[in-house]
């Protein structure tokens, strides 16, 4: 809903659908309150063009999606059943089955995915079944590979309605919304459905609000990463840069950031595609391209409401690389990212935007690449010995570290573990991801360089010369320090290079 209108206490209100839950509870809300009310129904696309009037949330709002409401209980017994990929299988196998249970297979699924804390849920159509797969700790997993194709017909058409789409549409793409309502939280699924050969695919964005309370500690950062982290961050102004491809961890890292920063005297507003998580007390604003509010109007927008500290979901063209420049340059403290392999390409990757070197030197303080790993279950994993030939590697490895890493500490605890899996860890050996970071500081000898020869190689070696620790070489510490294994930290960094 929208409210068109505000004449003394009379209200002019937009509905879609009255009869919506959350709906009733606002309008009765204001009722109580002595509005009189005039409500007209409005379709989804109305509602969207009103909305567009709207370019700041200054708190959580009342999205006009479906809800499901699982009771606690209820939930807790789904989770205390589902504790595994077997017994999720086990679980819809049985529903499957059956006519007419489609909404329980749906909460079966969700509460599967919620068990496992999985980020997404795909369901993946074939010529004679259907498969569901969740996603967890960055990996796909099946849980159940011959759901019945009028079953899955079913599931897509309970998503769909949730998720406020179009029921009969099935040969175009189409993105929603809709709510898992607990009793001490809510939950937000994304929706998003494509056509396929053999029917729809769709895959469902878990947004759990406990995934993003994250404390800079909990990112991974060693103790000397983490210094420089906090005195950048306690800086008035300028720009810090994050970067790496999508899925590494970049939202959570520039979320705990901003909760870091928030403080009563200053004001933080952000504009994000899409807002994924809502954090109390800041001011989140999400592009709206059909209504002309891109990442550079709306960055225009936001600075005459007199903000201190800015997020920026994505810098993408020069028009908005300029802006976010120009504030960090004139008394904001901007945070943004960029899709690059390294923090080096960084620079390189502006310049090709189109900005000048010689604002883009001054304005940044620190450029963080990123990956994320997957971190050993504590329970389960076993500490394996280490070879002389491997052992003798590593020592070398440190002996080259800059010394701002502690040297002696690495040394003396070498240990190397391995995973085995258990029950905690739903016998994948893993439970949990960190991430694995490189920081390049922009000092007045990189501001030089950037003026002169703003290469890739050349800002890489002159970072490597003033003591970078890489993102390999900070997978490595992390896997002798028992963290995680060699394996992840290839599989995300690439070979090692001793």
């Amino acid at each position: 809903m929208a409210a068109i209108e505000l004449k003394e206490k009379k209200v002019a209100l937009a509905v879609f659908d009255s009869e919506n839950p959350e709906a009733k509870k606002i309008i009765e809300k204001l009722k109580s309150k002595g509005y009189a009310l005039s409500i007209f129904t409005a379709s989804l696309s109305g509602l969207n063009n009103i909305w567009g009037f709207y370019k700041f949330v200054f708190k959580k709002p009342e999205n006009i999606t479906g809800r499901i409401k699982i009771e606690e209980k209820k939930l807790m017994e789904l989770k205390d059943a589902l504790v595994s990929l077997k017994s999720i299988n086990n679980a819809i196998a049985e529903l499957n089955e059956k006519e007419g249970y489609t909404g329980e297979i749906l909460e079966v699924i969700l509460a599967g995915a919620l068990s496992m804390r999985a980020s997404d849920i795909h369901f993946e159509p074939s010529e004679h079944s259907a498969k569901i797969r969740l996603r967890v700790d960055g990996l796909l997993y099946d849980i159940f590979n011959n759901l019945k194709p009028k079953t899955h017909g079913n599931v897509i058409s309970r998503i769909k309605l949730l998720s406020r789409l179009k029921i009969n549409v099935n040969d175009q793409a189409q993105d929603g919304r809709f709510t898992i309502a607990l009793s001490n939280k809510e939950i937000e699924i994304r929706t998003s459905i494509n056509p396929s050969e053999f029917g729809e695919t769709v895959v469902l964005r878990i947004l759990d609000p406990d995934s993003i309370h994250v404390g800079l500690p909990q990112l991974g950062f060693r103790k000397d990463d983490l210094e420089i982290v906090e005195k950048e961050l306690g800086k008035p102004n300028g720009m810090i840069l994050n970067t790496g491809p999508t899925g590494s961890g970049k939202t959570t890292t520039l979320y705990a950031f901003l909760q870091h920063t928030q403080k009563s005297e200053s004001k933080t507003i952000t504009i994000e595609d899409p807002i994924e998580y809502h954090i109390e007390g800041i001011e989140q604003t999400q592009v709206e391209p059909g209504s002309d509010y891109t990442f550079s109007s709306g960055l225009r927008s936001l600075l005459r409401q007199d903000p201190d500290v800015i997020l920026i979901g994505e810098i993408r063209d020069l028009e908005t690389a300029e802006i976010a420049i120009h504030a960090s340059l004139t008394g904001h403290l901007v945070f943004s990212t960029l899709h690059t392999n390294d923090a080096s390409g960084a620079i390189p990757r502006m310049i090709d935007l189109g900005v000048k070197t010689s604002v883009l030197a001054p304005a940044i303080n620190l450029i963080i690449a990123q990956r994320l790993v997957r971190k050993l279950c504590e329970k389960c994993k076993v500490e394996k010995k280490i070879d002389a030939e491997l052992e003798d590697k590593i020592k070398n490895f440190i002996g080259k570290l800059p010394d701002r890493v502690d040297k002696n500490f690495y040394k003396s605890n070498i240990k190397m573990f391995e995973s085995r899996g258990c029950e905690k860890c739903n016998n994948l050996g893993y439970k949990g991801r960190v991430g694995v970071f490189e920081l390049l500081l922009v000092d007045g000898e990189m501001e030089l360089l950037i003026g002169k020869d703003p290469t890739d190689i050349g800002i890489k070696g002159l970072a490597i010369k003033k003591g970078i620790v890489m993102m390999q070489q900070d997978g490595i510490l992390k896997s002798i320090s028992g963290i995680t294994t060699f394996d992840e930290v290839e599989k995300t960094t690439g070979a090692i290079e001793w």
